[in-house]
């Protein structure tokens, strides 16, 4: 027999951008304690709301399975004293199984007679696990931040109203923070009222007759209806971003879809700075022609029904021309103010205690630009722009707009650039330098922003890590890692020949000419190690590189970030099905190769004429020809005819370990051979570490 499980958590109006990630957790926590428990059960559903976190598990068994399994023990040898009595390893084995020790028995394994004990468990009444289970469910979700209220000593992300769990058609008994369970849920706060729910399977229809619509996807669907009706009916195009659509998903119950309109001198102001304006303060939609230009009108989502709908509309509208009415004026004031202006206020702008002021950030981005201008062998023009770039990339910090809207920093530095009669690439490139902002977002299309943009992220990265500021856990208040996969994405998009130690160097020599550096810079050096390889790995596992390539590559370092994406391709090529099992022997000699080559000392000195074998002097004649193939190869980032170079030296690697006892007794000739391996050794393992390759 099975039944029906609902738990839903009503709670004060929850932060829009809580409650995806707190329904996906309570979802998955529910599947992992019915598998744990053994409990059958065919689908769990999860529903969410403003005010609700809820899972349906439907056909969920009124039992545990019972279970029965042989465990395995000591070995027989442990298990029975020379008397053949039981051991106290046996006896313990018994006791912790819960059996009595006449009831182990032995069966033999692999050639080896093990103590085996017949454990048993009878399974328990579901109704019996639920009370105790779900309060556990509920407190065990975490979220961003959390509240207290009341007396209660219980953080949650905002205050419990109510609880309904029900097996059945029977309430299961448990109290959180003085909100006992019941079967009666909450409709929409304005257009609905209490619902009882008799059983689990009513819940969806139940909320619906009180004006919400519980199932996310439904309300998706009817947001995208509303909107797509609504361009249809008048001709529009309206602009939807999928994080703008999440969140004024989960700001609704009952979506209802409307449009204003806004006094069309507004566009006079540039369209970024309107568009920001209604997305990030209103939740607002913006209305585009077909060249996608700003029109001047707007669509929203009320959280209720059609009535009333124009009185709405003109609400919306009275609150929008005062907030584009703010724009306007911070807009007309920064023009009143010269850009050498703006840059003199950012001296007296903290940028951190221990690091200065913005002002003395621009100058570190500066001189680290400027020396990657000249490292990557950007033109004349090109340096002058990186070098106009660096000084005026921050000016626009202080200017009124993006103080009040931060989200277009570089945005209106761009504008009021070229405004002021800088030239197009400059204000270009300071508006890129700050891509990529976030996962979705790509590197700046020119050299000038990606230069100005990977000088600006790594001082901050290195200027943290100079004061101790390391990212640990989840913790990283400052963004570095977003900071450091924008320098990765960058190098990448650009095909920049530098390594990251170059650029480690570069950071560090300006820190240390503003200040003494904290911390010692080989202590720095190695922790920025540390911390770029894992975003190296992580841009190797989102192109879908298997794991242990991913490992086998990172063990060879990460120094040039091109390179290591090429070699893990390489690599990667040769673990598909046609070619993996042809590419094992080339995998197996390298590995022989190389734990060979570890008894090897610091010397890397052949002497032709200790050769005893024609395998070796045939061995050392391939690996000159390879050695030098392989090494063209990487100048040139062909990484995958590198890889080809070595496996060439997979048959005359058999060959020498047919002929050649590599440890002789003399001396001369061990060493000489072990030289030799040593030298092959140093190509493979400059590649990968082949021995991390599961094949």
């Amino acid at each position: 027999m099975a039944k029906d499980l609902l738990l839903e958590i009503g709670l004060e109006e929850v932060p829009a951008r809580f409650v995806r990630g707190a329904i996906d957790q309570l979802k998955e926590k529910t599947e992992k304690w019915l598998n744990d428990s053994r409990l059958g059960y065919e689908v769990v559903k999860a529903y969410a709301t403003p005010r609700r976190f809820a899972v349906l598990v439907k056909g969920l068994a009124e039992k545990q399975a019972d279970v029965s399994e042989e465990v395995k023990g000591p070995a027989r040898k442990i298990a029975k004293d020379a008397n053949g009595d039981w051991t106290k390893a046996a006896l313990g084995f018994a006791r912790s199984q819960g059996v009595e020790p006449e009831a182990l028995f032995f069966k033999e394994l692999a050639g080896v007679e093990y103590v085996y004990a017949n454990k048993s468990s009878i399974g328990v009444e579901t109704a019996g696990l639920l009370p105790e289970a779900l309060p556990a469910l509920i407190t065990s979700l975490t979220f961003p931040k959390n509240m207290r209220w009341g007396a209660y000593e219980l953080r949650y992300v905002r205050p419990i109203r109510w609880l309904v769990a029900l097996f059945g058609s029977e309430v299961v008994p448990f109290e959180i923070t003085g909100v006992t369970t019941g079967n009666i849920s909450r409709g929409h706060r304005f257009l609905g009222t209490d619902a009882k729910i008799d059983e689990p399977a009513q819940y969806v229809e139940k909320l619906r007759e009180q004006s919400v619509i519980a199932d996310i996807e439904e309300r998706r669907k009817a947001i995208l209806d509303g909107i797509n009706q609504l361009a249809e009916a008048r001709g529009w195009t309206i602009a939807v971003k999928d994080d703008l659509l999440e969140e004024v998903l989960f700001l609704v119950e009952t979506p209802t879809v409307l449009a204003g309109s806004f006094d069309p001198s507004f566009l006079n102001i540039p369209q970024e700075v309107l568009i920001t304006s209604m997305r990030e303060h209103q939740r607002y939609f913006p209305v585009l022609d077909q060249a996608g230009k700003l029109q001047p009108y707007f669509v929203t989502v009320r959280n209720g029904d059609s009535a009333s709908i124009e009185v709405v509309a003109r609400g919306n509208e009275k609150v929008l021309r005062a907030r584009l009415s703010d724009a306007k004026f911070f807009y007309e004031e920064d023009q009143k103010v010269q850009i050498p202006d703006f840059l003199a206020k950012l001296e007296n702008i903290v940028y951190h205690e221990e690091l200065g002021t913005v002002a003395e950030k621009v100058r570190r981005i500066a001189s680290v630009a400027n020396k990657l201008a000249r490292r990557l062998g950007a033109d004349a023009a090109a340096q002058a722009d990186v070098n106009r770039t660096a000084e005026l990339c921050k000016f626009d910090l202080v200017t009124q707009m993006v103080y009040e809207f931060p989200e277009l920093q570089g945005i209106m530095g761009e504008d009021y650039a070229l405004k002021a009669g800088e030239n197009a690439a400059v204000a270009k490139a300071i508006n890129e330098h700050y891509s990529p902002r976030n996962a979705g977002d790509t590197p700046p299309a020119s050299l000038v922003g990606a230069i100005v943009g990977i000088a600006d992220k790594i001082d901050t990265i290195v200027g943290c890590f100079s004061i101790g500021i390391v990212p640990t856990g989840s913790q990283d208040p400052y963004a570095l890692r977003r900071q450091a996969a924008g320098i990765v994405s960058t190098m990448l998009a650009h095909d920049l020949d530098l390594t990251l130690t170059e650029l480690f160097r570069l950071a560090l020599e300006a820190q240390a000419e503003a200040r003494p550096l904290k911390r010692e810079a080989f202590d720095i050096l190695k922790d920025l190690n540390e911390f770029f390889s894992l975003r190296v790995k992580n841009v190797l596992t989102e192109q879908h590189i298997r794991y242990d390539v991913v490992d086998a590559v990172l063990s060879a370092g990460c120094e040039d970030v091109r390179r290591t994406i090429l070699r893990a391709g390489a690599l990667q090529a040769e673990t598909e099905e046609a070619r993996r099992e042809a590419f094992r022997p080339t995998v197996e000699a390298f590995n022989r190769v190389s734990n060979l080559a570890a008894k090897a000392g610091e010397s890397r000195q052949v002497d032709v004429r200790l050769f005893e074998n024609e395998a070796e002097g045939s061995l050392y004649e391939a690996w000159q020809r390879a050695h030098g193939d392989f090494v063209l190869a990487l100048v040139e980032a062909r990484l995958g005819d590198g890889l080809q170079a070595l496996a060439a030296l997979t048959g005359p690697i058999s060959a020498f370990f047919e002929a050649v006892m590599v440890m002789a007794e003399d001396e001369a000739i061990r060493n000489n051979r072990l030289s030799l391996l040593a030298l092959i050794a140093d190509d493979v393992r400059s590649f990968a570490d082949f021995s991390k390759w599961v094949g």
